[in-house]
């Protein structure tokens, strides 16, 4: 259903974007403006405008079709609601539990000591020969 729909839109889009180009330009915008040429008559200004119109309804319809379809489906999901069972960690780390007391700081201070990470080196100063 949702291809069907995609199609559908893209094809108004495509159209869309003809008829629009299609236009007599007004300001010369495109450096097309004036004289007599294909589409200097009012009837076929007219029809053109209403087809832009028409098109634009639809574009607007479909498209919100398309976001209501997507999101007829979805669950809720939260990131904060995750549970330790659901997570394993990644190289048989030990999870970090959630901070007590203070703040984030400490706790990534703690997860460091936890871990026995050596401490970085000292960066040093490149040496001529």
């Amino acid at each position: 259903m949702q291809t069907v729909v995609i199609v559908i839109h893209l094809m108004i889009v495509a159209v869309l974007i003809a008829t629009v180009l299609l236009q007599k330009s007004e300001g010369g915008g495109l450096g097309m403006g004036g004289g007599a040429g294909f589409m200097s008559s009012r009837g076929t200004a007219n029809l053109l405008s209403r087809t832009t119109a028409i098109l634009a309804a639809g574009f607007f319809v479909t498209s919100l079709f398309l976001s209501w379809l997507a999101s007829y489906n979805r669950v809720p999901t939260s990131i904060l609601g995750t549970p330790a069972s659901q997570s394993q960690p990644v190289g048989g780390a030990t999870p970090v539990a959630p901070p007590t007391s203070g703040g984030i700081l400490d706790s990534l201070k703690k997860s460091d000591q936890q871990q026995n990470l050596p401490a970085p080196a000292v960066p040093q100063a490149p040496q001529s020969q």
